[in-house]
């Protein structure tokens, strides 16, 4: 009964394989990464079986290619890298892990797990590392160029207040004093020699504003 209740969920490449890692890095220096291992997990109440099968079986040696993990444990699958050269760096291999019930021979699920050779794992952390900066350099250039035109716009020249009060005490100046009774100006805009000295004192400091933008 129990057999009957599972059975429609084992349907043929549907069941979900668990592996770790999903990604192996072997390094040409440094022989300890040579040896890589899988760990397979069998999650499931019922056995199974796997299979590690490689696009190119000629470059690695898999310890235990076939066996069985029993319900609700896992099997770690040694795996070495045996032709290290340089014509085979950066060149990705795959290994499919079919898995399959004890009782039947069709691969209930398969996961692929990719593999990479690298000259020196130095270099590739070197690598990381200029490609950290390079990122850095560029987000600081960003920010630098985006606030350039705030700048730009503060440090241009005077605002239109620093120029409108200019030409009012320009306007102040030229007018005539008090007691002037040959102008033509109506005398409302006769403006007295305190005043005037006001808006000379001004226009002075928005003279020194100025140069000094």
């Amino acid at each position: 009964m129990h057999q009957q209740k599972r059975q429609p969920e084992l349907v043929e490449g549907n069941l979900p394989v668990f592996v770790f890692p999903t990604e192996l890095i072997f390094y040409a220096d440094d022989q300890s990464t040579h040896k890589q291992v899988l760990t397979l997990y069998n999650p499931y109440e019922f056995a199974l079986k796997f299979k590690v099968l490689c696009t190119t079986p000629n470059k690695y040696v898999v310890v235990d290619a076939a066996g069985a993990v029993k319900p609700q444990c896992c099997v770690d699958i040694v795996i070495r890298h045996r032709d290290v050269r340089s014509c085979h760096y950066g060149v990705i291999d795959k290994f499919r892990l079919q898995v399959s019930e004890q009782s039947q021979r069709k691969a209930l699920g398969r996961k692929e797990v990719v593999a990479t050779l690298l000259p020196s794992a130095k270099e590739q952390q070197k690598e990381e590392e200029e490609k950290r900066i390079k990122e850095h350099l560029t987000e600081s250039l960003f920010f630098e160029q985006s606030l350039q035109p705030e700048n730009r716009a503060v440090s241009s020249g005077p605002s239109l207040l620093t120029v409108f009060l200019g030409v009012v005490c320009i306007a102040a100046l030229m007018l005539p004093t008090l007691g002037d009774v040959e102008s033509l100006v109506p005398l409302y805009l006769h403006l007295s020699v305190n005043q005037k000295l006001v808006a000379a004192y001004i226009l002075g400091l928005l003279t020194m504003a100025i140069l000094r933008t």
